[in-house]
């Protein structure tokens, strides 16, 4: 039986990304006192991974305005991923790092490697400030992922963390009624 992600500390991890013009160091040290996305997807210069990050170039100013960075993570090389973003208009807004995991180590970390291709699969991981991983997402290669929804999940991983003893119900969005769990709900909703 496999152990559920959820709620663990992510693992140790030393990468170099691309961001800003720039090659950078990444460790799972960037990733704590904030709140973090590990966005997997499995290869540059392909078809569905534009896309997906695409989505999250055009609402990564919301999420850093919610305190939260992003961090694509495909097994292609920061150099691979430079020559994607200067040779590509969809890749080049983005202003997020993109780290590069050729070892395979941060994709074998979060359980998405896909070990006879080399590649991840599509990945999504909201971590929190204290570095547990609060949403864990996970698409088949096919299945492209929605940036808007994933702010949603944001949202409501934040409210919850601090607001103790309240959660937030199916599509819940930011100003709508929480719930708070007790003997008083039970078989009421």
């Amino acid at each position: 039986m496999t152990q559920s992600i959820i709620n663990t500390e992510i693992k140790p991890f030393s990468a170099t990304a691309y961001h800003k013009g720039d090659f950078v160091s990444v460790s799972e040290q960037d990733l704590l006192g904030k709140w973090s996305v590990v966005f997997f997807y499995p290869a540059d210069f392909t078809f569905v991974c534009p896309t997906e990050l695409g989505d999250m170039a055009d609402h990564y100013e919301k999420l850093q305005a919610m305190g939260v960075e992003v961090y694509s993570v495909s097994t292609d090389t920061h150099f691979t991923h430079k020559a994607w973003h200067d040779s590509s208009d969809t890749i080049r807004k983005l202003q997020f790092p993109m780290v590069g995991d050729p070892t395979g180590v941060i994709s074998r970390n979060f359980g998405v490697m896909i070990e006879e291709d080399g590649l991840a699969l599509r990945g999504t991981f909201v971590i929190n400030p204290e570095g547990q991983i609060k949403v864990a997402e996970v698409h088949d290669l096919g299945i492209g992922r929605s940036a808007s929804e994933l702010v949603r999940k944001i949202q409501a991983a934040q409210y919850v963390a601090e607001h103790d003893g309240e959660v937030c119900p199916a599509a819940w969005q930011p100003g709508e009624e929480t719930l708070a769990p007790s003997l008083d709900l039970v078989g009421k909703i």
